[in-house]
């Protein structure tokens, strides 16, 4: 086992890997640039190391500052936690070259799945239905027409690097088709310094549904059951919940067992998520491979009782999972809220700004993940979330009612926030019949 951990991230996710540390008894290094200097979470921390000024690529996205505060903070391993560099294989293969462990897969894995070119070439060996679409990088806009005019419209057009719905683009016709791939493409270099897309059939009307899988360096692999994350806005996802309320206990065996399938056909270890589309049949088909933890894994801890970061560091540690499939029961029902500064009235615009009031919610069966307070400044220059709302109850029905509750309870001030669409969204007969798909929630508001 590790004894000393640099946790290469921000905000809430970094929180979260301290307090998992702190419960393994290992010791544990935060990093912070200059806006996130004062955070509380530093303090919880055994040292805090300054790695540069606000702007990530000076900073969290510095793959040379992170590795020097490593080697000054004389750590052992180093967890990613998600976004920033989380599935860059050039920063974990840095990692293992210094001998330091990288809290995740083996770069080789990460460079399968990340490249969701290469993960559908896995996936058709792993007898999972793909998205008809290019079966490489498009070379030109000529070539995207083509297969759009063979596959039929709409589709979507992705970045084949990354995740979060970056690079993104969905197109109708042959004009918006053009200008998807140009703005795709400029997205995901921004974004990855990656770009390439790929082209895939755009499904209408269906649901995202993704399986937590674990996986140890013994050949060892379970999956941990599904989430739901179909209430998305502009592929960004707002609601998660467990289980999917909205395929049958037979598609669900058989997506989990997929799952499985396509992490052991790429030899993936640690923990990873692989996301489907399932269309109003309960067809479905491989989405993607994120290879870190996902922002919505307590949703996943609520249902199984286990602690995936604690998880990961076992196994990167060299310990089997310790775990058989029928050992992993998925218990009552969890619902995540992810809480963001943004003012849901005005296009969802990007709201920072000082805490001056933040007063977290609680009762039987509420978990908040955050690490905010009042008084601290949400910072431009990162990811908005503010907080993630969760919820664990015996059903669906009781879970979306202690949801509303809780939403209520929660008072932020000094910023707008997303809080006022949750409290919407779990009163809409739509939610509550389960009756939703990836485009609701932009047909709605």
């Amino acid at each position: 086992m590790f004894s000393r951990i640099l946790v290469a991230n921000r905000g809430e996710i970094a929180l979260r890997v301290i307090r998992a540390c702190r419960e393994m008894d290992l010791e544990a290094v935060a990093v912070y640039s200059e806006a996130d200097r004062g955070a509380r979470y530093l303090e919880m921390a055994d040292d805090a190391i300054c790695i540069g000024p606000p702007a990530p690529a000076q900073s969290y996205l510095n793959i040379a500052r992170l590795i020097s505060a490593a080697e000054v903070a004389d750590v052992d391993a180093i967890h990613p936690g998600y976004g920033f560099l989380a599935e860059n294989p050039h920063f974990a293969e840095v990692c293992r070259s210094c001998n330091i462990e990288f809290i995740g897969p083996s770069v080789e894995a990460m460079r399968r799945v990340g490249d969701k070119v290469e993960a559908k070439r896995l996936a058709k060996k792993a007898k999972i239905y793909t998205i008809p679409g290019s079966s490489e990088a498009l070379e030109s806009e000529d070539e995207a027409i083509r297969i759009a005019h063979e596959i039929g419209y709409p589709v979507l057009v992705k970045a084949a690097a990354g995740g979060g719905g970056r690079g993104m683009r969905v197109a109708r016709n042959d004009i918006s088709l053009v200008q998807a791939v140009r703005q795709g493409r400029s997205e995901a270099e921004a974004a990855f310094k990656d770009g390439r897309v790929y082209l895939e059939k755009y499904i209408e009307g269906a649901r995202h549904v993704e399986v937590q899988v674990l996986a140890d360096h013994a050949g060892g692999c379970v999956h941990l059951w599904e989430r739901d994350c179909t209430l998305q806005r502009r592929h960004q996802k707002l609601v998660e919940e467990s289980p999917s309320p909205a395929i049958s206990p037979k598609t669900r065996e058989k997506l989990c067992d997929a799952a499985v399938r396509m992490a052991l056909e790429a030899k993936y270890t640690n923990a990873g998520t692989v996301e489907f589309l399932v269309d109003a049949k309960e067809t479905f088909y491989l989405l993607e491979v994120n290879a870190r933890i996902q922002v919505e894994h307590p949703v996943t801890e609520m249902v199984t009782g286990l602690d995936l970061v604690q998880a990961q560091i076992r196994v990167a540690a060299g310990e089997p999972l310790g775990l058989r499939q029928r050992d992993v029961v998925q218990r009552g029902h969890a619902i995540e809220c992810r809480i963001n500064a943004e003012d849901c009235l005005n296009d969802f615009r990007s709201s920072p700004g000082k805490l001056e009031e933040f007063r977290l919610p609680g009762g039987p069966g509420v978990r908040v993940d955050t690490h905010c307070y009042e008084g601290w400044t949400i910072s431009p220059h990162y990811d908005s979330m503010i907080a993630k709302l969760i919820v664990h109850r015996p059903t669906r029905k009781a879970a979306i009612a202690t949801m509303k509750r809780a939403l209520t309870e929660f008072t932020i001030e000094g910023v707008k926030s997303t809080v006022p669409i949750h409290i919407e969204i779990m009163s809409n007969p739509d939610f509550n019949s389960g009756r939703v798909d990836t485009g609701w929630v932009e047909r709605i508001w």
